[in-house]
């Protein structure tokens, strides 16, 4: 196979990218590294035959070059398994386009577009179609002509020889696929062909064949050549239409549903349009397009009004209900409050924000509550008072049992609003969203440790020069295009990032420039850009910076240790951990950035220090008790007890401990309280039931392992527990709050809805019962992305083969040990 590939390459006229060869101790890397690709490809293609990837992998195969001196694999290449040509393999995708899409393979024909059962013309003369030039300059005989096409056409046929046939019995089937053959204009219009002449008579005269003929005449499939191509197709198929409605003017009906298949389908259809929230709206149920489609499977058109009144009432009204009925099976439950943090998209709806009230329950699910919508800045008494009369609202109005509300988390105000509610109801536990505190952890180290600084501004001054001086933005698009097939400006964060603090944007900058490490490279070496360095000092100044290791090595640095934070935050919103696991999640992140000082010879301190404030502001008393005194998080000891983790707290969080429990219990049962917590740190639980409550299964989606039956620290504490009377009450209302408020996520599109038409009090209710309605479905089957972050993923994806297969040359060691290189072997020259 290689051997075929290397013979065809100097017949193949498409530019190739062949992978860098390093010489000397490089060989081994590179050797590997077209290894690593080929078995990625090779992957890649054995997954999509199997029917989960791209369509054009049945066409291109992955084949290894080898160099004719050493006999190693020099480069990966694709060869296209009708044609033989061989291509490069950095972007299969572009390929296909070029080489299968746009009619360069002389072998490749997609499907024709089938026409509806018609009668077969049996007898139509058809002039020799024009062929397109193949490779091999080979005129077809007449019994290729006459056989429809060669491969093409016996592909599209289905079955059979290269013939005429259209695959099995031809008098079986009614219809026949027309592959239409656009006409050469001095078919109809040669003057010295009389022969031409007669034909033309002829398929006027044939095309009315089908009108007339019998249905006992031979089925074939047939080359239709249309002088309007193939945008006849559908003015033909219409005209069968017509045909056969005067033919048959009772034509049989189309399904047939009952009223109840009606009702449930159309059911169906509401639930499918609130749920997506914003993302259809009410006046596609009016498009012609989908009426055809309702009554093409038997259902009545339906009316926008309909579904944006009575229905939308009803649906809102049966949600409602069931949210009621489950909070009113909880005997306690927690307040999520989200959306009080400017988001990202803020500035998309004009500071319109949108609150989502949730309701944590015992049992592990989570109920929607309402929405309210705010604009501008919120003050933290209008926060307290919104949360207090959620929890009265609740409980059932000022004489109900508030004491039901165990206590509140959210992603803002825990200094003000939840301290104050907190000091006012002393059995209320009110907890700072940990997302949130990762999310401004980033924020804290890019204003707190200089390297974030010089990272930043260095990276702004190389993109700056990049995308505005047009020399060097020539010679990067050009190299640029050379090493990745594309060509894209670097990204650069807004001017205000630094008044918002919002690193995010300042990742994506980080992230271009160290994915175009090799380009920079090859720039600041091109001879247009050493024009440019002799008349601009920033250009001398990028130049240097770009040949230093230590901007790289710096640059890396700060790229890895906020890809690090930012991994955790997505595993924090995924796993929507417990209060319990709180201080094990930030002891795993001090480990992981300790690991990352040590790596990139970073000093610990003031790291540390910044992680220690962040800590500080988001630590709860309640973190140290949910650990302590969830069954979850108990150690064995030497004599076989399984008790809890009192050594992994230093002595103020046991301190903070007592005094939490002292004060979720009344005055007279906090001596009785603490008495059981020593009995609890000496005894601990049965090691049968540690075990039990520990057991761990593996997650088919994930494949990570979790909790088997994450219920069962709360329900050992109700059964086999249940002498302790005072720390079981406070253990069973501890152990289960959510250290998280991310909740359901609201369409960006539906929020400029609301925003356009929030002076409508009417447009406003409707849009909190449609809320209502997709967050209640989305939390009962635990689904907290929305379609928006769907669809950019699905689209991210699309050519997602060829970007993960790229980015085995991106990550960051990998480039750094490539710079090495490079950089060497510029100084000797």
């Amino acid at each position: 196979m290689a051997t075929t590939a290397t013979n065809t390459t100097t017949a193949i006229t498409t530019e190739t990218t062949s992978l860098q060869v390093v010489s000397g101790g490089g060989d081994d890397l590179t050797v590997k590294s077209v290894h690593k690709r080929y078995e990625g490809l090779v992957a890649v293609r054995n997954k999509a035959i199997k029917g989960k990837g791209a369509w054009y992998w049945a066409h291109l195969e992955p084949i290894l070059i080898q160099n004719s001196d050493t006999g190693l694999p020099k480069a990966v290449k694709l060869r296209c398994s009708l044609c033989d040509a061989v291509f490069s393999a950095s972007n299969p995708s572009r390929t296909a386009s070029e080489h299968l899409k746009r009619g360069t393979c002389p072998h490749f024909t997609s499907l024709p577009k089938p026409i509806s059962s018609i009668s077969p013309i049996s007898s139509l003369p058809s002039p020799p179609p024009q062929q397109p030039p193949q490779h091999n300059h080979r005129k077809r005989g007449p019994s290729e002509r006459s056989g429809g096409g060669g491969r093409a056409a016996g592909t599209s046929g289905g079955g059979g020889g290269g013939g005429g046939g259209g695959g099995g019995d031809g008098c079986a089937s009614s219809s026949y696929q027309a592959t239409v053959t656009p006409l050469d204009p001095s078919y109809y219009f040669n003057s010295n062909n009389n022969n031409n002449n007669n034909q033309v008579n002829s398929v006027s005269t044939a095309t009315t064949i089908p009108l007339i003929c019998s249905q006992h005449q031979q089925q074939q499939q047939q080359h239709l050549m249309l002088s309007g191509g193939k945008e006849d197709l559908d003015a033909l198929a219409m005209l069968e239409d017509s045909v056969k409605k005067l033919k048959s003017p009772k034509a049989s009906p189309g399904p047939t549903l009952s009223k109840t298949q009606i009702d449930s389908a159309l059911n169906l259809l509401a639930d499918w349009l609130y749920e997506s929230c914003g993302s259809v709206s009410f006046s596609s149920l009016e498009n012609p397009k989908f009426k055809a489609f309702l009554n093409q499977v038997g259902l009545p058109c339906v009316s926008k009004r309909d579904f944006a009144g009575t229905r939308l009432d009803n649906k809102f009204d049966e949600a409602k209900n069931e949210s009621e009925a489950r909070i009113g099976d909880a005997l306690f439950f927690q307040i999520a409050s989200d959306g009080w943090k400017s988001k990202n998209f803020s500035s998309l709806v004009s500071g319109e924000k949108l609150i989502n009230l949730t309701v944590n329950l015992p049992n592990g699910t989570s109920v929607f509550r309402k929405a309210v919508f705010t604009t501008g800045a919120v003050p933290s008494k209008y926060a307290e008072d919104i949360l207090w009369e959620t929890i009265t609202d609740i409980c059932g109005g000022n004489g109900g049992v508030v004491q039901r509300c165990v206590g509140i988390v959210s992603d803002k105000f825990k200094a003000k609003a939840l301290k104050n509610l907190e000091i006012q109801n002393h059995w209320m536990v009110n907890l700072s969203c940990q997302l949130q505190a990762f999310v401004s952890l980033i924020k804290d180290f890019s204003k707190e440790l200089p390297l974030f600084r010089t990272v930043t501004d260095n990276c702004l001054k190389l993109a700056n020069l990049v995308n505005t001086k047009p020399q060097v933005r020539n010679s990067f698009h050009k190299y640029q295009l050379q090493e990745h097939d594309h060509v894209e400006v670097l990204r650069i964060p807004s001017p205000e990032f630094e008044s918002t603090n919002n690193f995010v944007s300042v990742f994506g900058m980080l992230e271009d420039i160290l994915g175009s490490a090799r380009v920079l490279q090859l720039v600041v070496m091109d001879d247009s850009y050493k024009m440019v360095c002799v008349e601009d000092p920033i250009a001398r100044e990028v130049a240097d910076m770009v040949r230093d290791m230590g901007f790289w090595n710096e640059l890396e640095a700060v790229h890895s240790l906020i890809k690090l934070i930012r991994g955790m935050s997505q595993e924090i919103e995924a796993e929507r951990p417990l209060v319990g696991q709180c201080l094990p999640l930030w002891e795993e992140l001090r480990a992981k950035v300790k690991d990352w000082c040590v790596k990139f010879n970073i000093a610990e301190g003031p790291v540390e220090k910044v992680i220690e404030r962040r800590f500080k502001k988001n630590y709860h008393p309640a973190w140290s008790a949910a650990f302590i005194l969830d069954p979850l998080y108990l150690m064995r000891d030497a004599s076989g007890k399984y008790l809890p983790p009192f050594k992994c707290l230093t002595p103020e969080q046991e301190k903070d401990v007592d005094k939490l429990i002292t004060r979720l219990v009344s005055r007279e049962k906090a001596h009785i309280a603490l008495m059981e917590l020593m009995k609890w740190r000496s005894e601990g639980l049965d090691p049968l039931y540690a075990q039990a409550v520990q057991v761990k299964q593996r997650d088919p989606m994930t494949g990570k392992m979790r909790i088997a039956n994450p219920q069962s620290s709360r329900l050992v504490w109700e059964t086999c527990l249940s002498e302790f009377k005072s720390l079981g009450k406070v253990a069973v209302r501890l152990i289960f709050l959510h250290a998280t408020s991310c909740g359901f996520k609201c369409n960006w599109s539906f929020l400029r809805w609301v925003c356009a038409n929030g002076n409508s009090r009417a447009c406003v209710e409707k849009a909190q019962k449609m809320i209502f309605i997709a967050a209640h479905a989305k939390l009962e089957r635990r689904d907290f992305a929305n379609e928006e972050d769907k669809d950019a993923e699905l689209f991210s994806m699309e050519n997602g083969d060829d970007d993960v297969l790229n980015k085995v040359f991106l990550d960051a060691s990998s480039v750094v040990t490539y710079l090495s290189w490079i950089v060497a072997a510029h100084g000797k020259s």
